[in-house]
């Protein structure tokens, strides 16, 4: 039975900080002491996973103003020929933590040491509760193996509370009926988590946290509600995007945002994909190693030693 080796700090390969990057125009924002500001913008990172192409924002820094998130890669768009090789993370364990993917573009192939394994389509979201510790493989899905095309999408990861962090494993697929979608002439929204503008996600999760999927039409200009006491941060993905103090954002920029105000006020002069999400912060240690985020280093050491024991499944038998 093979088993990776793990390196320290592994999991800790993030965004930079990005040189400041302001509007020389008149801005399209407006001044209310009910917004936001923008704590630091950030510069994601192009780096390999498996053989999957990926931004990534953060990987287990920046905890104090993205949890209950505590990672975020963005994966494509990579054009695929059909007839290709899938694009492949061989199978590697998790605990402590729930990696969820939600795809823009193509197909996806899940399969864990839970017995499940099964495609996940386009505006699909599925959640891999990992709790005390099991095994998955993702790669491109059938479909675009047959037929070829774009695959694009975003793996995120959820932080889960130090009291279920050995709840048993689990893995969970939500259609498009669980996540409501918002149309306006200004701006078309998926509610992945939370709620927004009335309108409720079905989706369960361990603390309060919100995912929205936004795309921005061109001269759009949004007041978003949130918590007061809630992180929040923003990722582009297309387009342009103004926020608070006429910061200029661009795609594969991460926005932060200072807790303390109950209103994120952004515009977009040419339109923009973006996405909002935060939540309640879990003001819990964050004690990550690799693929295993928990909050004290026995704890790390536990997982370690029980995926060499076999306990969270075998990779071999994942990867067929």
């Amino acid at each position: 039975m093979s088993r990776r080796k793990f390196i320290k700090g592994s999991a800790i390969l993030g965004a930079s900080v990005a040189a400041p990057s302001l509007l020389l125009g008149q801005s399209g924002m407006y001044s209310n002491k009910r917004n936001r500001q923008v704590y630091r913008v950030l510069d994601a990172d192009a780096t390999m996973v498996g053989t999957l192409p990926v931004m990534r924002a953060f990987a287990g820094n920046h905890n104090d103003y993205v949890s209950p998130f505590v990672f975020f890669d963005e994966f494509g768009p990579v054009e695929l020929k059909p007839g290709s090789t899938a694009l492949k993370v061989p199978a590697h364990p998790h605990a402590g933590v729930i990696p969820t993917t939600y795809f823009l573009s193509g197909s996806g192939h899940h399969k864990d040491s839970l017995n499940y394994d099964f495609q996940i389509e386009t505006g699909e979201y599925m959640m891999f509760n990992s709790g005390r510790g099991a095994i998955h493989m993702e790669e491109s899905g059938e479909q675009l193996k047959k037929e070829g095309g774009k695959i694009h999408g975003f793996q995120i990861w959820l932080n889960i509370p130090s009291a279920h962090k050995h709840d048993a494993p689990s893995t969970t697929v939500y259609r498009g009926e669980n996540m409501p979608v918002i149309m306006n002439k200004d701006y078309t929204a998926r509610v992945v988590l939370g709620e927004l503008y009335g309108e409720k996600s079905s989706v369960k999760t361990y603390s309060p946290a919100f995912y929205y999927y936004l795309k921005l039409n061109k001269g759009a200009r949004l007041d978003i509600p949130v918590n007061a006491q809630h992180n929040a941060f923003i990722y582009v993905v297309n387009g342009g995007l103004e926020v608070e103090g006429q910061h200029a954002i661009k795609p594969n920029q991460l926005v932060l945002y200072k807790r303390d105000a109950e209103n994120i006020n952004i515009y977009s002069e040419e339109g923009a994909e973006i996405f909002l999400l935060g939540g309640q912060p879990l003001n819990e240690v964050v004690y990550s190693y690799g693929p295993f985020v928990m909050n004290t280093e026995a704890q790390i050491i536990q997982c370690i030693n029980d995926y060499n024991a076999g306990k969270m499944g075998n990779p071999d038998v994942v990867n067929m």
